[in-house]
């Protein structure tokens, strides 16, 4: 079977909150000896995507929307538990998202391959204040802080959460990622902003991650926000 028709059966079931078809075509993916990560990369990431699209165009009802969020929610949590754990790596990871519920899984889906890659994971979700955040950044001093599945109503507080790092001094060593949700209809986005790193879908990004760990953005690669001084260049032309 074709990897569309299995992503379209799929989304058929979700969306029509067919449980148990859904946990059924999940098992007949499993049968298959597929890995867990490949399932979630290959079935379950572009299925979210393409009921996100449809719902953003108003092309899903609210209750297809609901029936098919919930019950990516059980299912992910299900193939959380069949994950290979790889060796820690002795980093630890600081993972945000957008506040609703769809963003919130792919920033799910993201934690929970990441804590496979042997990451140590603290996924706070969405709706945090930037300034609990960057205490968090200083409390936890993770390698990463990874922001995945924001939605556009998110950008302005990214955008100046990565300036508030960047001007306070807050864990240097930090390596800023996003991805997911905005991120991925906006291209340069991310880049525009400040981000170190950044990537469409969970193992993507962490392929990058581990490819490009030392990677930091430039101010020049910056266009958002650019001319804004900040305190300490004000300070220091005092």
């Amino acid at each position: 079977m074709s990897k569309q028709i299995l992503i379209d059966r799929f989304f058929e079931a979700l969306t029509s909150g067919n449980r148990e078809a859904a946990r059924e075509m999940v098992d007949e993916c499993v049968a298959t000896e597929a890995p867990a990560e490949t399932i979630l990369e290959r079935l379950f990431w572009p299925t979210l995507d393409m009921i996100q699209t449809l719902y953003r165009n108003d092309q899903l009802s609210v209750i297809s929307h609901h029936y098919a969020t919930r019950l990516m929610r059980m299912l992910c949590d299900q193939m959380q538990l069949r994950l290979e754990r790889a060796e820690p790596t002795g980093q630890r990871v600081l993972l945000v998202s957008g506040p609703d519920e769809p963003d919130e899984l792919q920033g799910q889906i993201a934690a929970d391959l990441l804590e496979a890659d042997g990451y140590e994971v603290y996924f706070a979700g969405g709706g945090i204040a930037n300034d609990e955040i960057v205490d968090q950044v200083g409390h936890l001093g993770p390698a990463l802080l990874v922001m995945f599945g924001s939605s556009p109503k998110d950008l302005p507080f990214i955008r100046t959460l990565i300036d508030l790092l960047r001007d306070q001094g807050t864990c240097p060593d930090t390596q800023i990622v996003v991805g997911g949700g905005v991120f991925n209809r906006a291209e340069g986005l991310a880049e525009e902003i400040g981000a170190d790193l950044w990537e469409e879908s969970p193992l993507k990004m962490i392929k990058a991650i581990r490819k490009h760990g030392d990677r930091r953005a430039v101010p020049e690669q910056r266009t958002v926000g650019r001319r804004r001084r900040s305190p300490r260049a004000k300070s220091a032309a005092a």
